[in-house]
């Protein structure tokens, strides 16, 4: 069972980490087009899709959850969706390995912790507390070393095109700029987390009313992903009238675009909906082992993304060095975590 939920919540890491490849190959197109797109595929239509094919009882049941945790579910995926935004721009200021770095790293700090201080901090001096603490204070210094990384490499190759961007969506911008999108996002992600562990009502309402595990779970996601996807649609649908860009969804040649996007979408909500399965099967603290062992999992997956295609071909040694440090600590890390859930 731990196993389990150990491999699942790896896998999840996985997907998180490919999801923002696509990105790179979607230039052709704004920022707008290509989040809007993949929000409505993520947060919406995958979601829906997977509740009426696995469990399509849900609805009533959804219909009458607590309202107390559905709120909870609403307002913080209402949040969550405002770092969405964020992190979907900073992954357009400084590349897919940096982006992620940061962004992952912060909301696996702030994701598992909180969930476990919540109900009662005396949970971290527990022996599963310790070890989840320090699973996190050794992500903390792989954080400092890939940060280190970042600057040393600002620093030699600037910005831009000498960065390895290739066709990547959006815009570049300075390393300052980009660390206050990560550093929002880091923490209104971890929100994300946080909504999922005190909204668990929903699911105990689902499994009394006759549903599986993984479908009670589902009808958490589906609240908070809906609730996120309106922070999102309506920057983008904001941004969409005020560049025109809505014209460029009827570019000739447009169908690999929208593909790439769909990708997205479905490696992204997948990746939610496979740590849902995850999570209940580490145990009682499943969310706070669950979280960073997925996050770290996709920090090394992106960093391994974007060294393959070149983020880091032309950066100094030296701040090669510091980002293949902080990825052994990061390793690390993982290892702490997943001893964590026995």
């Amino acid at each position: 069972m731990v196993v389990a939920g150990a491999l699942l919540a790896i896998l999840s890491g996985v997907m998180n980490g490919f999801f923002t490849l696509p990105m790179r190959f979607l230039g052709r197109w704004q920022w707008e087009n290509v989040w809007s797109l993949f929000i409505i595929v993520a947060c919406l239509l995958l979601p829906a899709l997977l509740i009426s094919l696995t469990a399509p009882d849900s609805w009533p049941v959804l219909a009458s959850s607590p309202s107390h945790a559905v709120w909870v579910a609403i307002l913080t995926g209402f949040a969550w969706g405002f770092g969405s935004i964020m992190f979907g721009q900073s992954v357009s200021a400084i590349g897919i390995s940096l982006a992620n770095t940061f962004v992952l790293a912060i909301s696996s700090i702030l994701g598992s912790l909180l969930p476990l201080l919540i109900p009662s901090a005396a949970r971290l001096f527990e022996p599963t507390g310790r070890r989840i603490a320090a699973g996190v204070l050794i992500e903390i210094v792989g954080i400092v070393l890939c940060g280190r990384a970042g600057s040393l490499r600002e620093k030699a190759v600037g910005i831009g095109a000498s960065a390895g961007r290739g066709d990547l969506v959006g815009k570049a911008r300075p390393l300052g700029v980009a660390l206050l999108l990560v550093m929002g996002s880091g923490v209104l992600s971890a929100v994300f987390n946080v909504g999922f562990t005190l909204a668990q009502p929903i699911a105990d309402h689902g499994r009394s009313a006759g549903l599986s595990q993984f479908a009670s779970t589902n009808l958490i996601w589906f609240i908070i992903l809906a609730a996120g996807s309106i922070a999102n649609l309506g920057f983008c649908i904001y941004l969409l009238a005020r560049n025109g860009s809505v014209l460029k969804f009827r570019q000739s040649g447009s169908g690999r675009l929208y593909s790439l996007t769909l990708v997205m979408g479905l490696l992204w909500g997948g990746s939610i909906f496979v740590y849902g399965a995850a999570a209940p099967r580490l145990g009682r603290l499943g969310t706070s082992i669950g979280w960073p062992l997925s996050l770290a999992m996709g920090l090394l997956t992106a960093n391994a993304i974007g060294l393959a295609l070149g983020e880091w071909k032309t950066a100094p040694r030296p701040a090669r060095s510091w980002m293949f440090s902080g990825i052994a600590v990061l390793l690390v890390a993982i290892v702490v975590l997943s001893f964590a859930s026995s």
